[in-house]
Order: C-alpha cells, then structure tokens, then sequence
C-alpha cells in the first residue's frame, strides 16, 4: 500500500495540496481575502456578506496586479480587465470553522490481559 502526504489549509478544510509551501500561499491567500471583506464590509455597508467576501477573494488571488496598480501603474488593473472572467470559488473563510488545534486522534483501545 503506498501513503501520500497531503496538505491541507487551516482556513479551507475542504481542499488538500501535495506541497506545504502551496497550502501555506493558499492559506495566506484566504487570509488576505478575509481582511479584504471585512474592509469592504465597512467601506459598502450595502454589500452582502457574499459579495464582500468574492470580492475579498478575487483581489486576493490579484493582489500582485492591485499592488502595482496601486503603486502608481493603475494600467496594470487593464489586466484584469481584458481576461476573461474566472468565477471565484465559494471558499469558507470565517473564523468559527477555523479549527482551534490541529484534531486528536481517538486512543487506540488497550489490549486485554491474557
């Protein structure tokens, strides 16, 4: 039988990786997204809580674009613009389904005596 090492997120229980290093971006990704939302949230009270948080994703999984855009290349964002639309996946990103430590196994039963 062969094992496999898997990866996982801490913010997306949902989706495993091969590479530590790629869970770990992802999980920075959501991270980003998530505090993208919460500034979205207060700046537009009007948006709801699902459109904040694929607007928090979408500039998260872009933020190398709005950074130079930002960075006084706002033609940068015409690369966004000019691709083609990628729907942003539903990704769970709040704290509550956060686990707090990573899950106990269950002890193995003792062996009875002889």
């Amino acid at each position: 039988m062969a094992v496999e090492v898997v990866y996982r997120s801490s913010r997306d229980l949902e989706r495993l990786f091969m590479d530590k290093a790629e869970a770990d971006r992802h999980d920075k990704m959501l991270e980003l997204a998530e505090y993208l939302a919460d500034v979205l949230q207060k700046a537009v009270p009007s948006l709801t809580e699902q459109q904040v948080e694929e607007a928090g994703i979408y500039m998260a999984k872009n933020r190398d674009v709005f950074a130079r855009a930002f960075k006084s290349q706002p033609d940068a964002l015409s690369e966004l613009i000019n691709a083609p639309a990628e729907p942003v996946e539903k990704a769970q990103v709040t704290e509550a389904e956060e686990p707090a430590e990573a899950p106990v196994k269950p002890a193995k039963a003792a062996k009875a005596a002889k």
